[in-house]
């Protein structure tokens, strides 16, 4: 006789993370607020006057900054069952916001930025792909939501977050490889510009794939 089919939830995340996750999103958000009023010779600006004339690289770089402070909150909230159980209207609705602002604002304007990333083509490619797969995984996560296939809907949207948290793995790999290795500049976009992602998204199917594993198991005849 065969077990009952039951997809099990993915895990939830340590109350432990909680806090240290928040400290990363007050601190992206302090990052954006370096913008606000609107400056041109500050931090990452400093090094991107040959661009920031161009009237379509500075709306994308504001749209970007702008928009991308909800992204993290709004994306996290997908990932609490407590929440999609209890508010399941909040869990749609942080949904939509989550996924408005990475297809339609935050995705695009990072092409546009990727465009023209500091570190030659390398760096350029992993951004503008960085920013393709992201507005692609959303897209699917909503067609799949849409469909029904909840369980692919989490699996994309797993993806999709895994590209979003680049916001804060890029800096910290930087910040890390600065520190041990102090390389030149160039050197060091170059290698953020592909591991601050790449790896992200390695971690989300290791860990889709030990989850389907798990769930094909309990489908087994006992």
């Amino acid at each position: 006789m065969s077990r009952r089919i039951r997809f099990s939830s993915y895990p939830q995340t340590s109350m432990l993370l909680l806090p240290l996750y928040a400290l990363f999103c007050w601190l992206m958000v302090q990052i954006t607020w370096q913008y606000i009023p609107w400056n041109t010779d500050v931090a990452f600006l400093r090094i991107k006057q040959e661009y920031i004339s161009m009237a379509h690289y500075r709306w994308a770089f504001l749209l970007h900054v702008y928009s991308s402070i909800l992204v993290l909150p709004a994306g996290f909230t997908q990932f609490s069952d407590r929440l999609r159980l209890r508010w399941p209207s909040v869990h749609r609705q942080m949904g939509w916001v989550y996924a408005i602002i990475s297809i339609f604002l935050a995705g695009p304007s990072g092409f546009v930025i990727g465009w023209y990333a500091n570190g030659g083509w390398s760096s350029q490619l992993a951004f503008c792909l960085l920013a393709v797969l992201w507005i692609l995984f959303g897209c699917l996560a909503i067609l799949r939501a849409k469909q029904g296939a909840y369980e692919a809907h989490k699996r994309w949207m797993y993806r999709s977050f895994a590209l979003a948290l680049s916001a804060i793995t890029l800096r910290a790999w930087k910040y890390l490889i600065v520190a041990i290795w102090e390389p030149r500049p160039m050197d060091v976009y170059q290698i953020v510009a592909w591991l601050g992602w790449v790896l992200n998204l390695l971690i989300a199917e290791w860990l889709i794939l030990r989850w389907k594993n798990k769930n094909t198991l309990k489908t087994l005849p006992s």
